[in-house]
C-alpha cells in the first residue's frame, strides 16, 4: 500500500516515486551529499520534510514543489508521507545541472555567479503542464525495456518546465491527451465536486460547467488524478470523514450526513469497503472510551 521506487537515470541523475495508498503515515529516509539539488513535486496528499533531528520541517502540499539546495552541509531526504499521498522527487549534481543549463546561468538565479555557492531554497506551484508530466511517471503504460529511457526524458522534461518562467498554458506543447489548458479545467472539476460532495454534480452537469466534453472529462480526470471522478470522490469524502470522527465532535451518523449519505446503513458500509472497518470500531481503536 506505500512504497519508493528508485530509478537511477544517469549518474548523479536520480527520480524517486513515494506513494502511500495505506492509512498511515509513511517514513522513507535518503542520505543525499552536499553537491546534489533536490527537487520534490506533490502529487497528492500532503508530506513533511523534516532536518536537524526532527527540529525543522517543511511542509508540502498538493500541487506544491520544493527546491532544495545547500552546498555547505548534507541535507538528508527525511521524508513523512501523509495516507493518500503521492511525491515525485529529482535528486541531481550542480555539476550535471550546471551544465544542462551553463547558457542560462543569469536567467536561473541560483545558478548566478553570487549564489552557487550559497544555500537556496524555494517553494513554487506545479504548473499545467508539469502536472501532466508528473501524472506520466505514476501513470505510464510501457515496456520495461524501455522505462529508463522513458523516465530519462520525462526528468529532463520536468526540469525544462520547472524553469519555464513564460510557459503559455494554452500551449499544446505535450503529446497528451489533453492539454494544459484541459488542465486547468479538469482541475476545476475537481474543486467543483469537492465543494458540492455532499451532492454532487452529475457528469455530462460537470463537463458542462467545466467547458469540456464529457470523454475528455473522463480521460482527463483519471490522467491527472488516476481515478475516476466518483472514484476520486469517494476516496475523498472517506478520508474526510475519518478527518471529522478523529475530531470527536461528531457521531457516525452525523459524519455520514455531512457527505452526503441520507442513511446510516450506506454510509458504514461506504466506510467498511475503504479502511475494512466500521466507522463505531474506527472510533473505538483511537478512544476506547467511546
Amino acid at each position: 500500500m506505500s512504497s519508493q521506487e528508485i530509478i537511477k537515470i544517469e549518474d548523479d541523475f536520480t527520480l524517486i516515486r513515494f506513494q502511500n495508498d495505506s492509512t498511515e503515515v509513511f517514513n522513507a529516509q535518503r542520505e543525499v551529499s552536499s553537491g546534489l539539488i533536490q527537487f520534490h513535486f506533490g502529487l497528492k496528499g500532503s508530506a513533511k520534510f523534516i532536518f536537524n533531528q526532527g527540529n525543522y520541517a517543511l511542509d508540502m502540499k498538493e500541487e506544491k514543489s520544493l527546491l532544495l539546495y545547500n552546498p555547505q552541509k548534507e541535507l538528508p531526504l527525511n521524508l513523512e508521507l501523509a495516507p493518500n499521498s503521492w511525491v515525485i522527487s529529482v535528486i541531481i549534481s550542480i555539476k550535471k545541472f550546471h551544465a544542462l543549463f551553463s547558457s542560462e546561468a543569469d536567467y536561473i538565479t541560483f545558478l548566478s555567479g553570487d549564489n552557487k555557492d550559497k544555500k537556496y531554497y524555494n517553494e513554487g506551484k506545479i504548473s499545467p503542464s508539469m502536472a501532466i508530466v508528473l501524472s506520466q511517471l505514476f501513470h505510464y503504460n510501457l515496456h520495461p525495456s524501455i522505462k529508463n529511457l522513458y523516465y530519462k526524458g520525462k526528468g529532463y522534461e520536468l526540469l525544462s518546465l520547472y524553469f519555464n518562467r513564460t510557459e503559455d498554458p494554452n500551449a499544446e506543447q505535450c503529446p497528451f491527451l489533453i492539454d494544459e489548458d484541459n488542465v486547468l479545467k479538469i482541475k476545476k472539476a475537481k474543486e467543483i465536486i469537492i465543494a458540492n460532495m455532499a451532492e454532487p454534480p452529475g457528469l455530462q452537469e460537470l463537463a458542462d460547467e467545466i467547458g469540456l466534453n464529457l470523454k475528455k472529462l473522463k480521460m482527463g480526470f483519471k490522467q491527472i488524478y488516476g481515478d475516476t471522478v466518483y472514484g476520486f470522490l469517494f476516496d475523498y469524502k472517506m478520508d474526510f470523514a475519518r478527518k471529522l470522527l478523529d475530531s470527536g465532535s461528531y457521531n457516525v451518523n452525523e459524519v455520514g450526513l455531512k457527505i452526503g449519505y441520507s442513511t446510516g446503513s450506506h454510509f458504514i458500509a461506504a466506510f467498511k469497503k475503504k479502511f475494512a472497518t466500521t466507522p463505531k470500531k474506527y472510533l473505538m481503536s483511537i478512544n476506547p472510551n467511546t
